[in-house]
């Protein structure tokens, strides 16, 4: 999909530029400690664009101060009061996001888009199948792909009957598939970046498949210009899976170690499963952009393992340390753990 370029804060995304992953904060905006607490783990997660919500006049003034203290985009989520999303752009936002259908009469809308366009700042027109207006509801019987489309195009001509065009699509339903068929209509219908993403997904174990699901046939097709993961939970594991998402999709490079390991069977004689959540846990604190392989049998851990650029094989109660395909040594299966870890402390090609 060829999309227009947007410029977001110091961010650009669309026109073939990497997909950039979003997330939203859930601390109260108008605590500004906590808020910017809360963005910093996720800039270290990797997280490049943030939205908070802005519900008061607090909150669109405390954006003024977080803004000083994060180095990633700031997007302002507005609903209803056409003057929060003023006074957010004037507090430093970098993007709004907008539904022009509940913001109400069109000279609201219209005062809107007057500053984003003196501030140069892009709106996010945001529709979502829990929010279809009423009309599409009965045009269509239902929510439906068809309705979130129209709907969605129907709020960016308003805009773009304004004269302005500096704008992101996002359709986001909770029904993956449902999702996955407004992203194939609206491909041909707008060459605006579109933020996708599962809305609603659910718990972390529930919603990363969703998303996974989903967001994996709508990337594979070339649509999207930014990913939201959206999850029951701490917001960090939204970019964890973000980053997982886009990486097997071979769409993003972030380094950092990929762990492999074995699913288990009877043939297992290790404790394989703690050992893998050990090893996963202890390569995230290395910068190192490596395959790392934990296999639990003799029949085809070594082989597998091999094929990683450092690995572990287990038997029966000991296992194996293999380095660029080549056994290191055996050991019992008590060392494992503390000899994959001096390899990577003392890690050369």
């Amino acid at each position: 999909m060829k999309t227009k370029k947007v410029q977001i804060g110091d961010r650009v995304i669309g026109g073939g530029e990497p997909i950039l992953i979003q997330s939203m904060t859930n601390t109260k905006t108008e605590d500004v400690a906590a808020t910017v607490a809360q963005i910093h783990r996720l800039e270290k997660a990797g997280c490049e664009i943030v939205r908070c919500t802005v519900p008061t006049e607090e909150a669109a003034k405390a954006l003024k101060e977080i803004k000083k203290q994060i180095s990633i985009p700031l997007v302002a989520d507005i609903h209803f009061d056409y003057r929060l999303a003023i006074a957010a752009m004037k507090n430093g936002a970098d993007k709004v996001r907008i539904n022009p259908g509940n913001i109400g009469s069109t000279a609201r809308v219209r005062a809107v888009v007057k500053c984003a366009e003196e501030h140069h700042i892009p709106i996010r027109v945001g529709v979502n199948s829990g929010s279809l207006e009423k009309e599409f509801l009965e045009k269509y019987d239902g929510v439906t792909a068809e309705g979130l489309v129209e709907s969605a195009l129907r709020q960016a001509q308003i805009i773009e009957d304004m004269g302005y065009d500096n704008l992101v699509i996002s359709i986001k339903s909770s029904d993956v598939m449902m999702c996955v068929k407004a992203h194939e209509l609206i491909a041909d219908k707008t060459d605006h970046p579109l933020h996708v993403g599962i809305t609603e997904a659910g718990t972390i174990r529930r919603g990363s498949l969703k998303s996974a699901i989903g967001l994996g046939i709508i990337l594979h097709e070339g649509i999207g210009d930014t990913v939201r993961v959206s999850l029951t939970g701490d917001p960090v594991e939204e970019v964890k899976t973000a980053k997982f998402i886009l990486r097997e999709l071979g769409l993003r490079s972030f380094g950092g170690i990929e762990v492999v390991s074995c699913p288990t069977c009877g043939r297992t004689e290790i404790d394989l499963i703690s050992l893998a959540n050990q090893v996963e846990e202890l390569v995230t604190h290395y910068p190192l952009d490596i395959r790392v392989a934990v296999m639990g049998c003799v029949v085809n851990g070594p082989g597998e393992a091999r094929e990683a650029d450092l690995g572990i094989a287990g038997g029966k109660g000991e296992g194996l340390l293999i380095k660029h395909g080549q056994i290191v040594r055996k050991m019992p299966e008590s060392e494992l753990l503390d000899a994959l870890k001096y390899e990577l402390d003392n890690w050369s090609e």
